[in-house]
């Protein structure tokens, strides 16, 4: 069985090779993703000016009332859904995706096709 610290170290050396190539600009702020074991959170960020433009998690008032447990893939679904309205309020088409080093499967994939299916562009 894999140490739990040395998964997370691993994420974390994929997460930083990956970050010298992504950059958000105001054109195409980056869609950064973090998750935990219950929760799953994103915020797009303009790079340029280090100012997060908008956020969202599942633990957001407004998806209270619709999901009932925070870490499975429904609820990265309802997130990504989400975040995509309030990236189209703030004027927000195209975005780069950060996926954090996480592999792009289960509830990344989930939040991420969410977002898409809601009109942001990857």
């Amino acid at each position: 069985m894999i140490n739990k610290q040395t998964r997370r170290v691993k994420r974390i050396r994929r997460h930083k090779r990956v970050r010298k190539n992504i950059f958000g600009t105001s054109a195409r702020p980056r869609f950064c993703v973090t998750k935990g074991i219950r929760n799953i959170h994103v915020q797009i960020i303009n790079d340029e000016k280090g100012k997060t433009l908008a956020a969202c998690s599942t633990l957001s008032a407004e998806l209270k009332d619709k999901i009932a447990k925070g870490g499975n893939v429904e609820s990265a679904g309802l997130v990504g859904e989400l975040i995509a309205q309030k990236a189209k309020i703030a004027g927000i088409k195209k975005v780069v995706f950060d996926r954090s080093g996480y592999l792009y499967h289960g509830r990344v994939k989930a939040l991420a096709e969410g977002a898409r299916k809601a009109g942001l562009e990857f």
